[in-house]
C-alpha cells in the first residue's frame, strides 16, 4: 500500500544534488513569459553592449589631450554622455522588465506550491510539518525571487561583460590581455571549491530555518495550552537552540563566502596592479598610447568586477538552488492517497448506504498497532449509527476512513456499494458532512464561516442553518451580527460557540450522509437539547454516524455500535446493550449512575 512505501524513494528524504542543476526546476515557471524574458534579454544585451563601448569613448577623450584636438575631445565627451543614458534608459528597462518576471514566477510558484498541498491528505502530513510547508512558501520563494528578479540578470549581464571584455582586451592589447588570463585559474579555484560549501550550508541554514518555523507555528497556535501549562520558558528555550542553530549554519556559511570573496578579490586586484605595472612601461616605452592602456584598464576592471559579481552571483545560486530543490520536492511530492486512473462518480441519486468490509487500518506513524482490525460493518441508507467505545477503540479513524483521508491496508469502504477508492475524492465528500471534534474556525466572518459549508448559500439559508444549530441567538448579539469577524481560530468565541458554527456549517452542507465526531461536547446541557432536536430533524432521510463518549447524546441511536480494539465487539440499541452486560453496559454505569464523578 502507499503508506508502505520505501522511505528512500520518498521525495523528501533522498538525497540532495550537489550542483545548481535544480533550478532547471524553475523552467516550468518561466516558459509561459517568454516575450518578457525575450525584452529582458534584449534590454540586457543593449546594457552590457553599451557598458563595452564605454571605454572606447573614454580611450578617444584621453588621447585627444594628448594630442590637443579639443573639438574631438568635444565630440568624445558628448558621445560619452549619451552611451551613458542609453545605458541608463537600457538599465531601467532591464530592471522593469527582470523585476517583473521574478513576481509573476514566485507568485505562480506560490500558488502551485499552495494548491498541491491543500489537497494533500493527511497521511502525508504524517511526515512533513505543516510550518515547514509555510516556510518553503515564504522564505524559499523570497530567495528563488531575488536569483529571477536579480541574480540571474546580473550573471548573465556579467558573462557578457567578461567575455567582451576579454576580446576587446585582445584587441587593446593581446600582452596584456596574456597576463590577465593567468589570473583566471587562480581565481575559478576558490570560487568552485568553496562554493560547494557554501551550498551544502545554505541547504543547512534553511532545513534550520524550516524545523524553527514549524516549532514557532505549532506552540503558537497552542499559545493558550503553553501558557496555561507555564510552558513559556521551555517553549522559547527550544525555540531560541533552533534559532541559535540556524545561525550558526548562517554564520558557518558567511564565514565560507567571505574567505571565498577575499580571495577573489585579493587575486583579481593584485592581478590588475601587475598588469597596469606592464602597462606603464609599455606607454613609457611608446608600445601603446596612454588612452589604450587606460581603455584597457576598463575593461580590465569590469572584467574583474565580473568574475568578482559572478563568485558572489554563485553562492546565491546555489542558495536559490536548494530553494527550488526544496519547492520542486513540494510539488512533484506522491500523495499517499490518490484518485484511482479510471475513477469516476458516484451513481446518481447518492442515497448513503455505508459499508465497510473486512477493513484493517494502520497510521503510517503507528505501523505496528492496527487502529481498525478486521471491521465490519453495514448501515443502511437513512439509519442513524453511534460508534461508541473507549479511546483509541478506532471510532474516529472509520471517519477518516469514510472520508478518504487514509486508505486502508485491506478491505474496502463503499457508499452505495461503491468502492470509494474508485470514486474522484471531490465528488464522494461533496456528499458528506462532516463536524470534527475540534471545531474549525476561519478568520472570518461568522457568515462565511457557516457558508463554507456550501460557498453558493444564500444569507438566508446560512441564518437558518444557525438557527437549527441553535448558533442564532448568540450570532445575533455580536457587534455587527452575523458579519462580526471571529478571529483567528474563532479567538473571540468559545468553544461552545465554535461548536454550534461547525454544526450549522454541516447543516447548510445538506448532504446526504452526516459525521458528528464528539460534535456536542463542548454544549451545554440547554445547547445540546437545541441541537439535538436539530439533529433528529437533520438525520432524518440521511445516513448519520455519531462519535461520542457522552452516551446521553446517542441513545436515541437506531443502532448502536461498541468499538474495542478496532473491532466490533456488540451492537444493538441502547436498552438492548444494557441488557446484555459488557463494555457498553460498563460504560453506561459509569455515566448515568449517581456516583459518576468523571
Amino acid at each position: 500500500m502507499a503508506q508502505d512505501q520505501n522511505i528512500e524513494s520518498d521525495p523528501l528524504t533522498r538525497e540532495k544534488s550537489k550542483t545548481v542543476g535544480p533550478l532547471r526546476g524553475l523552467a516550468p515557471y518561466l516558459r509561459p513569459y517568454k516575450v518578457m524574458i525575450a525584452l529582458a534579454g534584449l534590454a540586457l544585451v543593449v546594457t552590457a553592449g553599451l557598458s563595452l563601448i564605454l571605454p572606447l569613448a573614454v580611450r578617444r577623450v584621453v588621447d585627444g589631450f594628448s594630442a590637443g584636438t579639443t573639438g574631438q575631445m568635444d565630440q568624445y565627451f558628448g558621445a560619452a554622455i549619451a552611451v551613458a543614458a542609453l545605458l541608463a534608459v537600457g538599465t531601467g528597462f532591464r530592471y522593469y522588465f527582470v523585476t517583473r518576471l521574478g513576481e509573476r514566477v514566485v507568485a505562480d510558484i506560490r500558488m502551485a506550491v499552495y494548491n498541491k498541498m491543500i489537497g494533500m491528505s493527511p497521511a502525508f502530513f504524517d511526515k512533513l510539518m505543516t510550518g515547514e510547508v509555510l516556510s518553503r512558501i515564504t522564505t524559499d520563494t523570497t530567495l528563488i525571487l531575488s536569483v529571477i528578479g536579480s541574480s540571474v540578470s546580473v550573471a548573465l549581464r556579467n558573462v557578457l561583460i567578461f567575455f567582451g571584455g576579454l576580446v576587446l582586451m585582445m584587441f587593446t592589447s593581446a600582452k596584456l590581455t596574456g597576463a590577465v588570463l593567468l589570473i583566471v585559474p587562480l581565481v575559478l579555484v576558490p570560487i568552485l571549491v568553496l562554493g560547494r560549501r557554501v551550498r551544502t550550508l545554505s541547504r543547512e541554514n534553511q532545513d534550520k530555518i524550516a524545523e524553527s518555523s514549524g516549532n514557532a507555528n505549532e506552540t503558537l497556535l497552542a499559545s493558550q495550552t503553553v501558557q496555561a501549562f507555564t510552558h513559556e520558558g521551555i517553549s522559547r528555550a527550544r525555540f531560541g537552540g533552533l534559532t541559535e542553530q540556524a545561525f550558526e549554519a548562517a554564520r558557518q556559511r558567511i564565514g565560507a563566502r567571505a574567505w571565498m570573496t577575499v580571495i577573489v578579490i585579493f587575486l583579481i586586484f593584485t592581478g590588475i596592479v601587475g598588469v597596469l605595472w606592464l602597462g606603464a612601461r609599455d606607454v613609457r616605452n611608446e608600445v601603446i598610447s596612454p588612452g589604450a592602456l587606460v581603455q584597457f584598464l576598463i575593461y580590465a576592471i569590469l572584467v574583474a568586477g565580473a568574475v568578482a559579481a559572478l563568485s558572489e552571483i554563485w553562492s546565491e545560486l546555489q542558495r536559490a538552488a536548494g530553494a527550488t530543490e526544496r519547492l520542486v520536492e513540494l510539488l512533484t511530492a506522491e500523495d499517499p492517497v490518490v484518485d484511482a486512473v479510471n475513477a469516476g462518480a458516484l451513481p446518481a441519486p447518492v442515497k448513503g448506504a455505508v459499508s465497510f468490509e473486512g477493513v484493517t487500518f494502520r497510521y503510517p506513524s503507528r505501523p505496528n498497532i492496527a487502529a481498525l482490525d478486521g471491521f465490519d460493518l453495514k448501515i443502511k441508507a437513512g439509519e442513524t449509527i453511534a460508534l461508541v467505545g473507549p479511546s483509541g477503540a478506532g471510532k474516529s479513524t472509520v471517519f477518516q476512513l469514510l472520508l478518504r483521508f487514509f486508505d486502508p491496508s485491506s478491505g474496502r469502504v463503499t457508499i452505495d456499494d461503491t468502492d470509494i477508492a474508485g470514486v474522484v475524492r471531490e465528488d464522494f465528500r461533496r456528499h458528506i458532512a462532516y463536524v470534527p471534534q475540534d471545531s474549525v474556525i476561519f478568520a472570518t466572518s461568522a457568515m462565511e464561516n457557516i457558508r463554507f459549508g456550501r460557498p453558493d448559500a444564500t444569507d438566508t439559508e446560512v441564518i437558518a442553518a444557525a438557527k437549527a444549530a441553535a448558533a442564532d441567538d448568540f450570532l445575533t448579539a455580536l457587534p455587527e451580527g452575523y458579519d462580526s469577524f471571529v478571529g483567528e481560530r474563532g479567538v473571540m468565541l468559545s468553544g461552545g460557540q465554535k461548536q454550534r458554527i461547525a454544526i450549522a456549517r454541516a447543516i447548510l452542507r445538506d448532504a446526504p450522509v452526516l459525521l458528528l465526531d464528539e460534535a456536542t461536547s463542548a454544549l451545554d446541557a440547554e445547547s445540546e437539547r437545541l441541537v439535538q432536536a436539530a439533529f433528529d430533524t437533520l438525520s432524518q432521510d440521511r445516513t448519520t454516524l455519531v462519535v461520542a463518549h457522552r452516551l446521553a447524546t446517542v441513545k436515541r441511536a437506531d443502532r448502536i455500535i461498541v468499538l474495542d480494539g478496532g473491532r466490533v465487539v456488540a451492537q444493538g440499541t441502547h436498552d438492548a446493550l444494557v441488557a446484555e452486560g459488557g463494555l457498553y453496559a460498563r460504560l453506561a454505569r459509569l455515566q448515568f449512575t449517581d456516583g459518576f464523578t468523571g
